[in-house]
């Protein structure tokens, strides 16, 4: 993979990993416009570690006290427990699937229609969710409900199909449970932490040979960089003016997309 390649889909995978737009709906236009071959595992598995970097760095300060939490007795701490509680098993519905699915998704759901298909689907189910949004906090709060959470956990095993939008397919959760806009988009943030480390576990088990022998010097290097900043860089503006903006744009620019690969590249 040549440099100026990297850079420009590391800087996709980063800016899109956590808007709700789908990361898979932006990757394939260069492919299908430049003729870009497939990036490798090697690639997958450098931006995804920068994304990850990113959203831990980004809530650093949550994911200190959580840990905290949950050494301690304290009763102040009881909130932070329960809702490490709540992100461990809203993961479990996603690593299950993705176990179970990722061979078959791979295989057959992959292809430009079907990322088309359902980037103008979940854009409209977005839609839909952004009108019953509970109203807004001042600070997003923290995820307290183990049925909500384990729901927004199961509706996070529709982003295994392409062109989803796992940060759109959560939030879209949220708010049709009734939470803010801030605090739905909270916690599927913190949400994406170990499902990003569960996809990273789970390519370098599956192809650890093509890891071994794909290279992984300053091309791989300036991705997971590239990857991470455009990332950090995202979940600090999307934090910033969601609430002043609403989904209704990312809304209409799904929409637009979704029209443009139906028409132009199916």
């Amino acid at each position: 993979m040549e440099l100026l390649q990297a850079l420009c889909l590391a800087l996709i995978q980063g800016f899109t990993e956590f808007l709700p737009i789908s990361s898979s709906a932006h990757l394939i236009l260069p492919a299908q416009i430049l003729g870009w071959r497939d990036q490798g595992l090697s690639f997958d598995v450098a931006v995804h570690a920068g994304t990850l970097m990113a959203v831990v760095l980004y809530y650093r300060s949550d994911l200190w006290r959580m840990s905290r939490a949950v050494f301690t007795a304290d009763p102040a701490s009881s909130g932070d427990r329960r809702e490490v509680l709540i992100l461990v098993l809203a993961t479990f519905p996603a690593v299950v699937a993705g176990l179970l699915l990722s061979d078959f998704i791979d295989a057959h759901l992959r292809s430009t229609s079907v990322i088309a298909t359902t980037t103008l689907v979940f854009a409209l189910l977005l839609w839909l969710a952004y009108a019953r949004r509970g109203l807004s906090d001042v600070n997003a709060q923290p995820m307290q409900s183990i049925r909500d959470g384990f729901l927004i956990g199961v509706a996070q095993v529709l982003a295994l199909i392409p062109g989803t939008s796992r940060s759109g397919i959560t939030i879209t959760a949220g708010l049709m449970l009734g939470y803010p806009l801030n605090s739905a988009a909270r916690f599927s943030f913190l949400l994406s932490i170990p499902v990003i480390l569960g996809a990273l576990v789970l390519m370098l088990v599956k192809q650890s040979d093509e890891l071994m022998h794909g290279g992984m010097g300053l091309v791989m290097a300036v991705s997971t960089l590239t990857a991470g900043v455009a990332a950090y860089l995202t979940i600090a503006f999307f934090v910033r003016i969601v609430e002043r903006v609403g989904m209704l744009p990312f809304v209409a620019y799904r929409l637009a997309l979704g029209a443009v690969l139906l028409l132009f590249f199916v």
